[in-house]
């Protein structure tokens, strides 16, 4: 009778199951590339290793980056979508664009008033995410919207051409402008889609009598 107590349930195996999935392992990896991504920008300009690293840090960024789309992908297709991966997927891309944007801010790629575009995009995710925990304590749901969808994409995209930066320039000219440009116009996506998020949960911020 014992032994019967403590056997995992169905359920509960099948829980561990999905949580060691491909789609979730995926998840786990673009988390575990944060601390190296981060890591080869450190080295290349504080511990001065070599702006080669530049380039091994947008490997690792763009590796980390595929497995967004094929997490969700493949979890859909394959009926494997399971509550850690709903929660790590969110939080392992904002970790992963924030990490980012404080590094190539630390090293100058991002300054000037182009600071003012990654402070939006930080404290629009910041804003998102405590919204987001309050109306789970509600068990209120806001998806996520096709721009939303869009603006993270375009916040990934142009994070990988100011991670190339200098080391891109002096192959193409202008890559680090580009990257510039691409982070105002997700900056802009940003507070859209933050206001759009805000509205659709505005009515739920206000308790009543």
């Amino acid at each position: 009778m014992a032994e019967a107590a403590t056997r995992p349930s169905p359920s509960t195996r099948a829980g561990r199951g999905r949580a060691l999935s491909l789609p979730n392992i995926l998840t786990y990896s673009r988390c575990a590339a944060v601390p190296l991504v981060a890591g080869c920008l450190f080295w290349a300009d504080i511990l001065q290793g070599g702006i080669w690293l530049r380039w091994v840090a947008l490997g690792l960024f763009i590796a980390a980056a595929v497995t967004d789309f094929f997490d969700g992908y493949l979890a859909r297709a394959w009926s494997q979508q399971s509550a850690i991966g709903r929660m790590l997927d969110p939080i392992a891309d904002k970790l992963l664009v924030s990490t980012s944007l404080l590094m190539l801010a630390s090293d100058s790629t991002i300054r000037g008033w182009s600071l003012w575009a990654a402070i939006v995009i930080l404290c629009r995710e910041i804003l998102v995410s405590g919204l987001r925990e309050f109306l789970a304590e509600l068990r209120v749901s806001v998806p996520v919207s096709r721009l939303a969808k869009w603006k993270t994409t375009l916040q990934l995209v142009s994070v990988g051409f100011l991670l190339a930066g200098p080391a891109g320039d002096r192959i193409i000219p202008g890559i680090t402008l580009v990257g510039i440009t691409l982070l105002w116009i997700s900056a802009v996506l940003t507070l859209y889609t933050g206001y759009d998020y805000f509205r659709a949960g505005a009515r739920h911020l206000v308790e009543e009598p």
